[in-house]
């Protein structure tokens, strides 16, 4: 596809949006990372989610210049970005988590990486968790498929297996450049030409699989979506949590929002398909764990029987 030049000659290259839920502290380390790494001209729009943990207030007596949207209730994920991007100025577009902090000016970097792929339309960098280990970002589309090999963790039997590894491209490191399905949402790079010819994201997501959807109509539209190590960005929790520290609640939605992707993109029977994986798999992992008193195997029972309530009776978990 041709495509203007992505070139940063406006009064602002890029627009940064970062949505924040009660995340004030690691907020902070993160909009000083963008002051102190980016030289580009640029603007930060902070959408917060109705946070009680006072980030409003920390953004509007530390940051000055950040252009600030405070939600009285959480609007989710996917809506509360779409607020930043409509008020954006920038020649291109960033969605950042508030739980990264920028490295080695990593946004002037792909910024200039943007400009010089015009066949680009979503671009993510190399993601650390820590000093050596590099975060397994981006995955394939989220198709029923895919769903069964990460649900029956049947892409963690051979990482060097490229059928059984394809959900999460299990059998790549992270250190070559590739297209990929879907640019992970902690780092979303987007010219400005091909937002305005795909639009906002999804509200019917509310959190989770919001990137996978925009990613697909970025891909459906012409563009490629693209993963390079050029620059690095270090990301705070992306060692993840513990089963035990999962709420019920969340892995619920989660799921929930796989199921919207699957009745868009593939239609009643690839939502069929989707609820008997979540289900069989659900009931798998109860029977595995029921002789199991350790809390870890506690918390996958839990998880498990909301699972299969969400699926049988539509009714979700409120914690």
């Amino acid at each position: 596809m041709t495509s203007p030049s992505h070139g940063t000659q406006s009064e602002c290259a890029v627009s940064i949006v970062i949505v924040n839920w009660n995340t004030r502290d690691i907020l902070r380390d993160c909009l000083i990372s963008i002051s102190r790494q980016t030289r580009k001209p640029h603007e930060v729009i902070v959408v917060d989610n109705a946070s009680s943990d006072g980030s409003v207030d920390l953004v509007r007596d530390e940051f000055p210049d950040v252009r600030l949207i405070a939600n009285d209730t959480n609007r989710g994920f996917a809506a509360a970005n779409n607020q930043g991007l409509e008020i954006a100025r920038g020649d291109n577009l960033l969605l950042l988590n508030p739980d990264t902090i920028i490295l080695d000016d990593a946004i002037d970097t792909m910024l200039d990486w943007l400009d010089q792929h015009p066949d680009v339309g979503c671009a993510g960098c190399q993601v650390l968790e820590d000093e050596t280990t590099i975060q397994r970002t981006c995955f394939a589309d989220p198709g029923p498929g895919n769903l069964a090999l990460i649900e029956f963790g049947l892409h963690r039997l051979s990482r060097r297996n490229p059928l059984l590894a394809r959900a999460e491209y299990g059998d790549w490191d992270r250190r070559s450049q590739r297209e990929v399905d879907v640019v992970s949402g902690m780092f979303m790079l987007v010219p400005r030409h091909v937002f305005e010819a795909v639009g906002l994201l999804d509200e019917a997501f509310f959190v989770y699989s919001e990137e996978a959807d925009w990613c697909r109509r970025i891909r459906d539209a012409g563009w490629k979506c693209v993963f390079t190590p050029t620059a690095r960005i270090l990301h705070l929790e992306g060692g993840g949590k513990s089963t035990a520290q999962i709420r019920s609640r969340m892995y619920v939605q989660m799921q929930k929002s796989k199921m919207i992707y699957l009745r868009k993109h593939y239609g009643l029977w690839g939502l069929f398909r989707g609820r008997m994986v979540f289900v069989g798999s659900s009931v798998l992992r109860f029977v595995m764990s029921v002789a199991n008193q350790r809390e870890e195997a506690a918390a996958r029972r839990r998880l498990a029987r909301a699972s299969l309530r969400y699926h049988l009776t539509s009714q979700e978990p409120t914690e």
